[in-house]
């Protein structure tokens, strides 16, 4: 793919989708750091049923490290992993307190030396927390750009640096989050929905599943949930 193919992949899905987010609920920038360590090997609709009462309950990291280990396991344990993922989030809270004064910290060192927090995590904290322009590698943007050929690579590591070197500035602070989309709903595992992907003619992918020879009207984004308050709170 080149760059001026890959400018058109990233014009149409912003026409498709202008203010693409992630489909977790949030309120803080903490509460995003603890729903997406949470959603590690679990949906986010999942995540999002636990969060919703815990949050209510537990809003702020002095609130959650009060509940210890053991009640905060019963707030999420519909959620794969609940027991080491509620080790990580209490101990990720009392570090939080005890060294950036109850915030999430600003950068990727400071939030990959939190417990449960890897590179994945962090890029998602750092790009809709604090709007930097990072993209996180997930099992649906790795095989959307190996796919189409955006951005192949082996590892997730070396497809967020190629992504990171050939999408186009204008596009970059959201293409975490147009990819994802894409590839949740549209680019599918097992049977990409090709006959309506606004980008078919566009991809690599040679074994395209009723895809038209020129490309089809975008696809609507997904709808937003009723009252999902799944922004930062200014």
């Amino acid at each position: 793919m080149n760059a001026t193919q890959r400018t058109e992949l990233f014009a149409r899905l912003q026409a498709a989708n202008p203010q693409p987010t992630t489909e977790l609920d949030y309120g803080t920038p903490f509460q995003l750091l603890i729903a997406v360590l949470l959603s590690a090997q679990a949906t986010d609709v999942s995540v999002n049923k636990a969060t919703k009462r815990l949050f209510a309950d537990a809003p702020t990291p002095d609130a959650m490290a009060a509940l210890g280990e053991e009640r905060l396991a019963d707030y999420i344990k519909t959620i794969g992993l609940f027991r080491t993922k509620a080790k990580n989030a209490i101990a990720t809270c009392n570090i939080l307190l005890a060294r950036h004064g109850g915030e999430v910290p600003r950068t990727r060192e400071a939030l990959e030396a939190l417990p449960g927090v890897g590179r994945k995590t962090a890029n998602v904290v750092l790009n809709t927390a604090f709007g930097e322009p990072t993209i996180a590698v997930d099992t649906h943007i790795f095989r959307v750009a190996n796919r189409t050929g955006l951005a192949r690579g082996s590892t997730p590591l070396a497809v967020e640096l190629k992504l990171l070197k050939f999408v186009p500035a204008p596009f970059r602070h959201d293409a975490h989050h147009w990819l994802i989309l894409h590839g949740r709903y549209v680019c599918k595992a097992r049977r990409p929905e090709c006959w309506r992907c606004a980008i078919a003619d566009l991809c690599a992918y040679p074994d395209k599943h009723g895809a038209e020879a020129t490309h089809p009207s975008p696809p609507a984004p997904p709808r937003a949930r009723r009252g999902a308050p799944n922004r930062v709170l200014p």
